[in-house]
């Protein structure tokens, strides 16, 4: 098991045990992204473990899984092949109760390190800034400071980062690739579940008994912020993301652009 730890910027005094090997630092962004572009290549056919493992292996501490608590699929296969992986989770102030919950029943009962990460504002201080709900007047910027710039400053300590993005889930995603250069963050990102469907994550969650946001079962297929205009359950025929953003044109929070 390990603790929670909120509002960290980086592995450096991390604790919990760990078998994986120490790079004796940070790597050139060049030989980086070189690396992902290759990386990108030979391991577009591997299985999830094998893609993590190689990051793992390539990367030691200086990798670390990042999850919405949606589930905790990404997280459950890096602790198979590396326990003890940093899993980094973005506290926005205004996520469901029961994505809260299911951060803590990660952090209680599965073989990983979750730090949680916080806006520089909490939601008062950004109400007493910009106003109440800038989330329903200006989506992009409130995305921005409790979302983009907190994960910004989180990945700070690392080389490479894993997401959950699959193909399958919305025409915005359809060409993700599994392992690629993040020219913004200056990282690799290795999105491990990029090729499997709707249908493989099912499968594995009920192989594995993977922890599922209660959510889901009420009918949210993509889970975000509470407010309506964030989060919604889609209709029926709507895509898994239909449902974010509802009305604005806006698909991404930013973190993937």
């Amino acid at each position: 098991m390990s603790s929670t730890t909120t509002d960290r910027t980086g592995p450096a005094d991390l604790a919990g045990p760990t078998d994986r090997a120490e790079p004796a630092g940070p790597a050139a962004p060049a030989d980086l992204a070189a690396l992902a572009e290759r990386a990108g290549r030979e391991l577009e056919e591997a299985t999830p473990q094998e893609v993590l493992r190689w990051a793992a292996d390539t990367f030691g501490r200086r990798f670390c899984v990042t999850s919405s608590m949606e589930d905790a699929v990404v997280a459950h296969l890096a602790a198979s092949v590396s326990p003890g992986v940093d899993v980094v989770f973005l506290d926005t102030g205004y996520h469901f109760a029961e994505t809260i919950g299911t951060r803590d029943a990660v952090a209680a009962t599965m073989p990983v390190n979750v730090i949680t990460l916080t806006p520089l504002r909490t939601v008062a201080e950004q109400d007493a800034e910009h106003g109440p709900r800038l989330h329903d007047r200006d989506p992009d910027l409130c995305c921005a400071l409790r979302k983009v710039e907190p994960l910004n400053r989180g990945l700070g300590g690392y080389d490479a980062w894993a997401t959950g993005l699959r193909r399958d889930e919305s025409p915005t995603r359809a060409n993700t690739p599994v392992v690629s250069w993040d020219p913004k963050r200056r990282k690799v990102k290795i999105a491990p579940i990029a090729r499997w469907t709707q249908q493989d994550v099912d499968a594995y969650v009920a192989a594995n008994g993977v922890l599922l946001n209660p959510l889901l079962w009420e009918g949210y297929t993509s889970i975000g912020c509470s407010p309506l205009s964030c989060t919604r359950k889609p209709g029926e025929g709507e895509d898994a993301r239909a449902g974010r953003w509802s009305g604005s044109g806006k698909t991404e929070c930013g973190i993937h652009l």
